[in-house]
């Protein structure tokens, strides 16, 4: 049997139903991921596969697991791995190779709807008691003929692309990496630099790992190139934005309305400014973690795994 060791924060129902892609031949353990570091070091002594969700270990764990062929992590995010260490004692990472771009691409779209066709407003006014369809409507707008900015084109920003498409915006990219030419013809979207997206784009959504280079991308110089009219959505890490700076832009009406589903600090504050904006809607990093999420990423997690059993390298490295 292939010892594999999976530490998580998820409930057991949802981690099960992630180890019910193991194939046979792989014995998994689940163990909670707030385990002491001397419990986690006993547990991977003989350990040949790792998986965590979320994805970090302390620097004392990783140098004492001295088996290990892969660290597989169930999230896209691999900012809080020691990846130099991992590098120097020669253990491949693995993020989830863009399995919850369906989920978190659906979520942008509804954040974006959901400012758009002030949909919290509507649902209030109904309730209330009012039912003013012509003035209420009005005040809404459509995605169709908007042109939607997106920053960071991998995996979940190709898969936003493909949705806003659909719904007739105009696509503009930003990224370090150009795509593939025959991509961007597919999709009709066209690259810019990050300060001429930002002055074109209607909706602009975010979709950069979390580096130095990333860290604040969206200041207070950025926002202030955006349209007064603009969106913008962020599904990524919060530290990609100054939230200071975005709460004078949306205060001062620099820009029209923000959609965030992560934090700088997390869980967010209670007292957070811009909890106390009418122009803010928020959910509390749920984008990709749907109910549906979790066998799509135990498939490619199980699959990695075995790619490195048979001796070839993981698909997804870090």
């Amino acid at each position: 049997m292939i010892r594999t060791v999976f530490f998580t924060d998820l409930p057991t129902a949802q981690a099960e139903l992630i180890t019910h892609c193991a194939p046979a031949e792989f014995a998994v353990e689940i163990h909670s991921s707030s385990l002491p570091d001397a419990e986690k070091i006993a547990l991977l002594s003989e350990a040949e596969f790792l998986i965590l969700f979320p994805g970090r270990l302390s620097d004392t764990v990783l140098e004492s697991a001295p088996h290990l062929r892969l660290i597989q992590l169930v999230s896209a995010g691999f900012e809080q791995m020691n990846l130099d260490l991992c590098k120097k004692l020669a253990i491949p990472v693995a993020n989830n190779g863009g399995t919850n771009a369906i989920d978190v691409a659906e979520h942008v779209l509804a954040l974006s709807l959901g400012l758009y066709r002030r949909l919290i407003d509507l649902d209030r006014s109904v309730r209330s008691g009012q039912w003013d369809a012509i003035s209420l409507g009005a005040q809404t707008q459509t995605i169709y003929g908007k042109t939607l900015g997106i920053v960071g084109f991998g995996h979940i920003g190709q898969r936003v692309a493909r949705l806003f498409s659909a719904l007739g915006a105009e696509l503009l990219y930003s990224d370090p990496t150009p795509a593939e030419a025959g991509l961007c013809t597919a999709l009709s979207i066209r690259p810019l630099p990050l300060d001429q997206l930002l002055a074109a784009a209607d909706i602009v959504t975010l979709h950069v790992p979390l580096m130095d280079s990333t860290r604040r991308l969206i200041g207070p110089a950025q926002l202030s190139r955006m349209k007064r009219n603009a969106l913008l959505i962020n599904t990524s890490r919060g530290p990609v934005i100054d939230e200071a700076a975005l709460y004078q832009a949306l205060s001062a009406g620099h820009i029209a309305g923000a959609a965030l589903d992560v934090f700088a600090t997390e869980p967010c504050p209670a007292d957070h400014p811009l909890l106390g904006l009418p122009n803010v809607l928020l959910s509390p990093h749920a984008a990709g973690v749907t109910r549906d999420t979790w066998a799509r990423r135990g498939a490619f997690v199980f699959a990695n795994l075995q790619r490195v059993w048979a001796g070839h390298p993981p698909e997804a490295k870090i």
